[in-house]
């Protein structure tokens, strides 16, 4: 099986958030190359076949899609985040065929089936959007360590592959089976933890959980995962883990970095800068309520006239159901008409036309509220490590003289 290793390029950060997180052990990889960076290597500002990407971090691959790429319902491949915890193991044709998938641990029957044998099982096709739980980390105040993702770090995606339920039933499930651990082919460098997650039982066996091999129905691009990837829908991306070879049913939650310190959240409302007590985290799981307003674009600069505001909203799990807009601060919003997409686990697209006639500086506003009535709150919900900023969304325009 052929495998090939991204090499090492490392520098120091171009910012020092360490101090600011009061977590440095849950971050990993701070010390990757990143933009803006004095010694950020010309002609290294775009990686192959991800050019319109703005790149977070070089080794391993962090790209974020700028916002005004963000306009389709589906995101291209090309135009899809990239998130790496550790150099991607990147498994060519040949490799592919020699690939396998092993299942072990709580079942009566241990598995090893290659792509070939998995394609030969009924298929799934389901519409997911995907987010990075440190979507938004760069706007929390004081700020976090990590990547510093702005908006783009999300996509929409068409998976298609195996159900993860029906690959555990060829298995054959013991009793003491409480959780489904994740590992891929990606290897840590140095000192780095192994990337590995886990999924409770009742998400495991939800019929929507996936095991893909097909994005957008193309097969699955390098960088997402080829030639499996998970796809744990309406929950935070780092359970999507790629270039999946190893699934491990377990009778407990699994002790490793990413299971028991990372992807963590307070338990409890916190003030912004505040440490947390290890035993007051508990595990991320699904998103929340947010909006992404992809046009007009921040800073945009308009005549008066019929103002088009458009985006997309979406919840994780649950459904959006409506989507206000306001211009003038806050003081007065309008419901926006919603798109006809009316998916589980997908974005929402939403519009309104705005007839703006005296010029002047305009912040525009949208808030979502979802099925169960959570609404887009006006202060973040500060955490030491970045994650699920939803924050009413906002982008300032300048309307000029006609």
């Amino acid at each position: 099986m052929k495998f090939t290793k991204s090499t090492e390029e490392t520098s120091r950060p171009r910012r020092n958030f360490i101090k600011s997180a009061g977590m440095a052990g849950t971050i990993i990889g701070l010390d990757h190359l990143l933009p803006n960076n004095p010694v950020f290597p010309p002609g290294r500002e775009a990686i192959p076949g991800k050019e319109k990407l703005i790149v977070r971090s070089v080794r391993p691959e962090d790209l974020e899609t700028p916002v005004g790429l963000l306009n389709t319902w589906i995101t291209p491949n090309d135009l899809f985040y990239v998130r790496h915890h550790t150099y991607p193991a990147l498994i060519d044709e040949q490799g592919a065929k020699d690939w396998k998938i092993t299942v072990d641990g709580e079942v009566e029957r241990p598995l090893a089936l290659t792509l070939d044998e998995l394609k030969k099982m009924p298929q799934a096709t389901v519409t997911v959007t995907l987010e990075c739980a440190g979507n938004g980390r760069a706007f929390f105040d004081p700020p976090v360590a990590g990547i510093q993702w702005e908006k783009g770090a999300v996509g929409t995606a068409r998976w298609t592959g195996v159900r993860l339920v029906d690959l555990l039933k060829k298995a054959g499930l013991k009793p003491a089976g409480k959780y489904v651990v994740l590992e891929g082919a990606d290897k840590p460098v140095g000192k780095m933890p192994d990337f590995i997650r886990n999924v409770p039982l009742a998400k495991a066996l939800d019929p929507d959980t996936i095991l893909a091999y097909q994005m957008n129905g193309a097969p699955l691009p390098q960088l997402h995962g080829f030639p499996l990837r998970a796809v744990i829908p309406g929950w935070e991306g780092a359970y999507a883990v790629k270039w999946l070879n190893q699934i491990h049913v377990a009778d407990r939650e699994h002790d490793g970095f990413f299971v028991k310190t990372a992807y963590r959240f307070p338990n409890k409302r916190i003030a912004p800068g505040a440490a947390v007590d290890p035993k007051d985290m508990i595990p991320l799981t699904g998103l929340i309520v947010k909006t992404l307003i992809n046009t007009p674009l921040e800073g945009a600069k308009l005549a008066p006239g019929n103002i088009r505001v458009g985006g997309f909203a979406w919840a994780g799990e649950s459904s959006i159901t409506r989507v206000d807009l306001s211009i003038d601060n806050g003081s007065t919003w309008v419901s926006a008409r919603l798109g006809k997409e009316r998916v589980r686990y997908a974005w929402q697209s939403f519009e309104h036309q705005f007839e703006i006639t005296k010029p002047g500086s305009y912040l525009i506003m949208s808030r979502a509220t979802d099925d169960q009535g959570r609404v887009q709150p006006v202060a973040p919900n500060w955490n030491p490590s970045g994650y699920l900023w939803n924050v009413i969304e906002r982008v300032r325009i300048d309307v000029g003289a006609a």
